[in-house]
């Protein structure tokens, strides 16, 4: 009993260990950034990569990897910007339609055995195509609605980090608590035990990438409600962002294993990363090499821990 715990807690614990010590770095080079308004501009575009990294975490649980997700998130941001503004029954069918397309993907990944690599690098071009027809230049505005959602100021904590924690909470019932999330977590562990309980694994895997859809919408909509307006090529980090957030919050590519609540964590790790680079004042040309060393250790590190681990279990 010992052990399990350990390693349910090991899951955690090493994501939210990174976590807080990159923020205790960031107050010790920026005293002033511990306080409310400082919080809130260190983790301003948490949210949206936040919820990028559950769209990701959801399509990994089943085994498969989505190469997508940037560009279809800048999408998104292009219908927010402009149909979910000025038409928005309109913006809305559309941003349905584009979930269901995400449903249909995975019915033809599974039903044709096709590489999700291979189908969702298609799809990138598809999407970003289609941003670019919406928004051939940056512009868009976004709706009053969502801008003062992501800019209210509530009392005790900004907004970036209310949302995560509700994000984080809402993620981990639907995937570690809910029937529906261990039968998404089951297909990634061992998909034939599934089917020979009589679950349609077409049907889960159709609805895992659904929920990714839907999630992936959300930070769409909250990235334009941050930036105000948008650009076919707003989000293109995201794909990467949001595999790297999974994997830093003790996630991995195979078996199903996730915790929604360390990939939000490795969200927050990954968004703080950027402001603690420039507080060292390093360039941004060597930013996203800095934040993949971040990475690699934190990755080593854990991979250290779990071969402790099996070897406690062997004894």
């Amino acid at each position: 009993m010992t052990v399990r715990l350990s390693s349910d807690a090991l899951r955690l614990a090493i994501p939210a260990l990174s976590l807080t010590l990159l923020l205790a770095a960031v107050f010790w080079l920026q005293p002033r950034a511990m306080s409310y308004v400082g919080l809130n501009l260190l983790f301003n575009l948490a949210v949206p990569i936040a919820l990028a990294t559950i769209a990701q975490m959801l399509v990994m649980a089943v085994n498969d990897l989505d190469l997508s997700m940037g560009t279809f998130v800048s999408f998104v941001a292009c219908v927010t910007a402009t149909f979910l503004r000025d038409a928005p029954m309109t913006g809305m069918l559309i941003l349905a339609g584009a979930i269901a397309t995400y449903a249909a993907l995975g019915v033809v990944i599974h039903l044709r055995n096709l590489p999700s690599i291979v189908v969702t690098l298609g799809m990138s071009f598809v999407w970003g195509g289609l941003a670019v027809l919406l928004l051939p230049a940056p512009g868009g505005q976004a709706p009053d609605w969502v801008r003062w959602l992501m800019t209210v100021k509530p009392p005790l904590a900004p907004m970036a980090i209310v949302a995560s924690i509700v994000i984080a909470a809402v993620a981990h019932l639907l995937v570690m608590r809910s029937s529906l999330g261990v039968l998404i977590r089951g297909i990634g562990g061992n998909q034939r035990s599934v089917e020979r309980a009589g679950w349609s694994i077409v049907g889960a895997r159709a609805t895992a990438y659904g929920l990714a859809g839907f999630f992936a919408v959300l930070a769409g909509i909250a990235l334009v409600g941050l930036t105000t307006s948008a650009d076919a090529n707003i989000a293109l980090r995201y794909t990467l962002l949001s595999i790297a957030g999974v994997i830093l919050g003790g996630g991995e590519f195979i078996g199903g294993r996730v915790s929604p609540v360390g990939a939000v964590i490795g969200a927050l790790t990954l968004t703080l990363a950027g402001s603690f680079l420039s507080f060292l004042r390093i360039s941004p040309d060597w930013q996203i090499g800095a934040q993949g060393a971040i990475l690699i250790i934190v990755l080593a590190l854990r991979l250290m821990l779990n071969r402790l681990e099996k070897r406690e279990k062997r004894r």
